[in-house]
């Protein structure tokens, strides 16, 4: 084989990119190579910069320039070894974490023959061999490689980042990694910070355990790593200009973090574990564990961030998008819109982290428009156990952390018992999230060293793993012990930060035993000062009206677009119906009264956010407020242009996603109490793939931790045919959470109360969460309109009274609420039924006794009244109001209920036994007794 023959493709590339090294400096490059590339003719390029893309290192070795001998023995021979070389360290950069001490209980067993120089024909003689290599510092020969590749990705620390498509990314993690080797060199004062922290944290935790035995307090012993990490990133993100960090975290070392890290008194948590006060909290509040907390932190630079940590109940990962969608309100609401100023820190767990599908639901929304915020730390607290669940039972992947490969981030794993490695990784990952605003994950192996909670015996379960954890000392002792030998710090300075540490803790247990000391609970204030919960009714209703001339220029604005801007036709004749709404010629349908709402608020400085799969035309092909251009598809969006001084409105539509982007909205909502967010599902009962959220947290937010939220979540509902999973937004679950005035149900039927109500959730200072059962068929129905005159005056009315019949004349009365209104309004025009009168309940909860009183009091006693309902009888508000109204109706009107049978499913999936269904239901509705 000739020397010619031996470059191959591989070798060609290579050459390239030593031809570019000699360039910018001839003495980077062998001696070999430097000689060849000497005799070359430059042909006027003088450096790398001007070779630009189209340069081909096969030029090098054009057969008709190049005499086969030009190629010295020694330079193939060069070439050959970079190339194998170049295999190894691509090896390293890829399958290096798999054999690195990443593990406190026991370095990996595993062998990778592609890391072992063997495998590519080197021998202990080539680690003396000078090869080229542009980021280990002061390595020139193979065995320098060799080395620097095992401390770059082989010690305490592995890194997964050749995933990434972008090549400029990965040199920038190559070249921060490579060059220092994958070591932070700490200053001293650094050292003994990282030392106090971890004092911190194994003081609290022990003195915990002396002081309530058995008591569960979800220890972080184990992984106290993390509270050094948490400070380090803190203190990190402000030197970078972070202003907001929202953190979320489940319940494990919640109350050490609270102590250490968001500055919650530790008087306060003494407190909650001596409880003495039973009636204190008497059906409300949460564990002590799931609380959350917000306070300012004072950087080392002297700056200040502002840390949140969320509430969180037992259902771990949920609390990802609602911590996401509150860093995305800050933003907003900051004007921080290039996402710069603002951090997202999230805590998992390892086995929550690959067994709970909303982490990849919040992964996902990380690189969208709608939900970006710019970049989220991902730490996971790798216990590498999951209750009682070994990682070989709770994932089919490598790592806890597989599932966070589907971004173009790198994720960093860390032994948690060597703090100077944890330090580097936190370091690095803070500026790749800068560099880059990408979501970024640090894997942090530890271990937990009680079992699940503090009453739990692990070793039933995991006896060698146990066994092993009762021999190790703390990281604390570990790291003490390191610094010692390098002589930063006395045995004396380390226990007198003992000491202060202990001190401190007996001098807070003292206060909490008192009986002077009275606890401060979590209030509503600042953004949320003025705004209220509990009962309904404390707070006066406000007239939602608008004059008839503003009306008219809002609506009329929504029908000019830019001059150049090619609608769709049918569009098209829908803005001329818009056109005809705003001259009052039209009376105003579903969409045209949403748009009017938006739009008057929006000029009234009130900032709309709504998100939902298909939002922005809407599944129903009614709302088209993000117009796109027949041509070329741009996009306009004529809220945004209803007046100069507007307040900002964004609607988007979501990923395929219910628990995750209802957990976003929500989140929103909880830093937005002056603005309207909306989630709009598919269809109603698509919801329930993300009841978790709803349970809770909208539901019981407030009960639990005293947390505010006006959200918005828009359910189409009614029973149409279109099968079990189109028909019910699940009106009854709702409704079965409803309780303490915590929610707001409605099921409005005329454009006119929608306008209203969307109105009345922004204008009254009662906050509450909303749900309402939108509309499907409805929305194009040609009954379902509203004259332009109903928008300019009074407000949502949670009852609507019958004004066809004479009270006197009624011998029937049907209370509904909903579609079935026109149905049963139809058959009684079709019957000359003037004997019977018929009431919407347009809010069902909270009820209101009062208004349906006085909407019934015309009417005789002794009526028989019927709730008549299209769902089965043990759905929708059925049994609800049956509970509540028992056999007579205000003790004067006999109450009975006309419903579908009871049913596993809500709806039929035949077309023509719907219809045949509902035929019966409408009839029993005018004839008599009970179900259809």
């Amino acid at each position: 084989m000739s020397e010619q023959e031996t470059i191959n493709s591989s070798s060609l590339a290579f050459a390239e990119a030593l031809y570019f090294a000699y360039l910018d400096d001839p003495t980077s490059v062998p001696e070999t190579w430097r000689a060849y590339f000497a005799k070359l003719p430059r042909n006027g390029l003088a450096s790398r910069s001007t070779l630009g893309p189209s340069f081909k290192t096969r030029s090098l070795f054009h057969p008709a320039e190049r005499a086969a001998g030009e190629l010295t023995g020694a330079s193939s021979d060069a070439v050959s070894l970079q190339y194998r070389v170049d295999k190894l360290v691509r090896n390293y950069r890829v399958r290096g974490h798999r054999v690195a001490d990443l593990n406190p209980l026991g370095r990996s067993k595993i062998k990778i023959p592609e890391l072992d120089p063997a495998y590519y024909d080197f021998s202990d003689a080539d680690m003396s061999r000078r090869v080229l290599t542009s980021n280990f510092a002061n390595a020139e020969t193979l065995g320098d490689v060799v080395s620097g590749l095992k401390n770059t990705y082989c010690r305490s620390i592995g890194v997964q980042f050749m995933h990434i498509d972008d090549l400029s990314v990965r040199k920038w993690l190559q070249e921060r990694m490579e060059h220092s080797q994958n070591r932070l060199e700490l200053s001293r004062d650094t050292q003994v910070r990282i030392l106090t922290k971890l004092t911190d944290a194994v003081i609290f935790e022990e003195f915990i355990q002396k002081k309530y035995i058995g008591a569960k307090s979800f220890s972080l012993e184990g992984g106290e790593s993390l509270i050094p990490l948490l400070d380090l990133a803190i203190d990190k993100a402000g030197a970078q200009g972070i202003q907001e960090v929202v953190l979320g975290m489940a319940h494990r070392g919640r109350l050490n973090v609270l102590a250490n890290i968001m500055g919650k008194n530790p008087r306060a948590i003494f407190r909650e574990f001596e409880d003495k006060d039973p009636n204190l909290h008497r059906g409300r509040g949460d564990v002590k564990y799931h609380l959350g907390y917000s306070n300012d932190w004072q950087t080392s630079s002297g700056r200040k961030v502002h840390l949140s940590l969320c509430f969180n109940p037992s259902h771990l990962e949920f609390v990802n998008p609602v911590a996401l969608g509150r860093l995305r309100a800050k933003q907003d609401r900051s004007g921080d819109l290039a996402r710069e100023r603002g951090l997202t820190l999230l805590i998992h767990g390892d086995a929550s982290f690959i067994g709970e599908g909303v982490v990849q639901e919040t992964l996902n929304l990380s690189e969208l428009e709608g939900y970006r915020v710019g970049g989220t730390l991902h730490v996971i607290v790798n216990n590498q156990l999951g209750f009682t669940t070994s990682a070989e039972d709770g994932r089919s992947t490598t790592y806890a952390s597989d599932v966070a490969k589907m971004l173009q981030s790198p994720i960093f794993h860390v032994n948690g018992e060597d703090p100077e490695a944890v330090a580097q990784v936190i370091n690095l990952a803070m500026d790749f999230r800068k560099q880059f605003q990408r979501d970024v994950v640090i894997d942090m192996y530890c271990y937990r060293r009680h079992g699940h909670n503090e009453g739990d015996e692990p070793s039933f379960t995991q006896p060698q793993m146990y066994a092993a954890i009762r021999q190790r000392p703390t990281v604390r002792e570990a790291y003490l012990e390191r610094l010692l030998s390098l002589g930063e710090i006395t045995r004396d300075e380390a226990e007198q930060i003992v000491e202060l540490r202990r001190q401190h803790l007996e001098r807070e247990l003292s206060v909490a035993r008192s009986d002077e000391f009275t606890p401060h609970y979590s209030a509503i204030e600042d953004i949320w000062k003025g705004y209220v919960g509990d009962k309904d009714g404390e707070v006066k209703e406000v007239d939602t009206g608008i004059d008839i001339e503003r009306a008219r220029r809002l609506l009329a604005a929504q029908t000019e677009l830019p001059a150049d801007f090619h609608i769709h036709p049918k569009i098209k004749r829908g803005m001329t119906a818009r056109s005809k709404m705003a001259a009052g010629e039209r009376p105003l349908d579903w969409a045209a009264a949403e748009s009017l709402a938006f739009a008057s608020l929006l000029t009234e400085g009130v900032r709309i956010r709504m998100s939902g799969q298909d939002s922005e035309r809407g599944t129903f092909s009614h709302r088209h407020a993000v117009l796109h251009d027949a041509e070329d598809g741009h996009e306009f969006m004529p809220l945004r242009h209803v007046a100069d001084d507007q307040a900002p409105v964004e609607i988007y539509n979501s990923p395929l996603s219910e628990a995750g982007v209802l957990g976003f909205e929500y989140g929103y909502s909880l830093d937005c109490p002056d603005g309207l967010v909306i989630w709009e599902a598919q269809y109603g009962d698509f919801y329930n793939a993300a009841q978790v959220i709803v349970d809770q947290f909208i539901a019981s937010a407030e009960d639990k931790w005293r947390r505010l939220s006006g959200l918005v979540m828009l359910l189409p509902h009614g029973f149409e045919g279109s099968g079990p999973e189109h028909s019910s937004a699940r009106l009854e679950r709702f409704l079965m959470l409803a309780a303490q005035d915590n929610m707001q149900i409605v099921n409005p039927t005329t454009p006119a109360q929608y306008f209203h109500l969307l109105r009345r959730q922004v204008l009254r200072r009662w906050r509450k969460p909303l749900v309402v059962m939108s509309p499907k068929s409805l929305l194009r129905h040609p009954r379902v309109v509203s004259e332009l005159e109903h928008f300019t005056a009074g407000r949502f009315r949670r009852v609507l009274g019958d004004t066809a019949t004479d009270p006197e004349e009624v011998k029937r009365l049907l209370l509904c609420s909903g579609k079935i209104y026109y149905e049963l309004e139809q058959e009684r025009q079709t019957l000359g039924r003037k004997d019977v009168a018929i009431v919407r309940l347009e809010q069902l909860y909270p009820l209101s006794n009062e208004t349906l009183h006085e909407v019934l009091a015309p009417y005789q006693d002794g009526i028989p009244s019927y709730w008549v309902q299209e769902e089965p009888e043990n759905m929708g508000a059925w049994r609800f109001l049956k509970v509540r109204w028992g056999d007579k109706l205000f003790d004067r009107l006999p109450f009975h209920g006309i419903y579908r049978p009871a049913s596993a499913s809500p709806a039929t999936g035949s077309s023509s036994s719907h219809k045949l269904e509902q035929a019966e239901l409408i009839k029993a509705a005018f004839a008599g007794g009970d179900e259809a």
